[in-house]
């Protein structure tokens, strides 16, 4: 059920614009916070594009209320307008995306060193078992990269930690919930495939992350790595196919 939200005050500031929305920075109640506001996709019948845009919005709104049962990180969902086509969610001015971390360790390890790095274990085990936790309770991302997710500070008392964050998953515009095996192998494929592209100076973090998604996705775990390979070798035949 969507929840109704009072009249915002205009966004103020564009982060991103992607193939299928705007993300603001606006107010909610008097509160700084993100506003996803879904384009209106002019070669649909207008009825219809009004149907999937609510629809989508609407299983939106659900990963956010899965990821919070399953005790993953999010940030807090304020409240969505089906009419207006925004949804309203908490803004971490303090984080940064997974990639941009990466980057910044890539720029100031040693290569010999980076893939012992204490800090990237800790982020590979992170990823893990957010994906591993996501697939346990049937939730498929549908866009799993390293800018999808975010690193926020922990609260002070941490500051010792090798890696003093909380890995906070964002942009669920493509989730759904599936207990299809080959659906949640396709979206370990898709992360593969956008950690190859992004950080290839690292073959190694994706088996970091396998290796801890297997820990924590005990759900028929074996079915659904066995389902990756699969789509893995048919990615790989039609690269060599051409």
């Amino acid at each position: 059920m969507a929840v109704a939200v009072e009249k915002q005050e205009p966004v103020q500031q564009l982060l991103k614009q992607g193939a299928e929305g705007k993300l603001y920075i606006g107010t909610y109640k008097g509160n700084r916070c993100l506003v996803k506001e879904r384009f209106e996709k002019k070669y649909r019948h207008p009825a219809l594009d009004r149907q999937l845009t609510r629809q989508r919005i609407k299983a939106e709104q659900k990963a956010f209320q899965r990821c919070a049962a399953a005790g993953l990180s999010t940030p807090a969902l304020y409240g969505v307008d089906l009419e207006q086509r925004k949804i309203y969610m908490e803004y971490l001015e303090r984080s940064r995306t997974a990639k941009e971390f990466i980057d910044e360790l890539t720029a100031t390890t040693a290569a010999d060193a980076l893939q012992e790095s204490a800090q990237l274990k800790q982020l590979a085990e992170q990823i893990g078992h957010m994906v591993g936790v996501l697939h346990r309770n049937n939730l498929v991302h549908g866009d799993l990269t390293t800018s999808n997710m975010l690193l926020d500070p922990v609260e002070k008392g941490a500051e010792e930690s090798v890696f003093p964050y909380r890995l906070v998953t964002i942009d669920f515009g493509l989730s759904h919930f599936s207990d299809n095996h080959e659906n949640k192998g396709v979206d370990l494929y898709v992360l593969e495939r956008a950690i190859l592209s992004a950080h290839s100076q690292l073959p190694g973090l994706f088996g970091m992350i396998l290796e801890a998604y297997r820990e924590h996705n005990t759900n028929h775990c074996k079915e659904t790595i066995a389902k990756y390979e699969e789509v893995r070798a048919r990615g790989r035949k039609r690269t060599m196919v051409g």
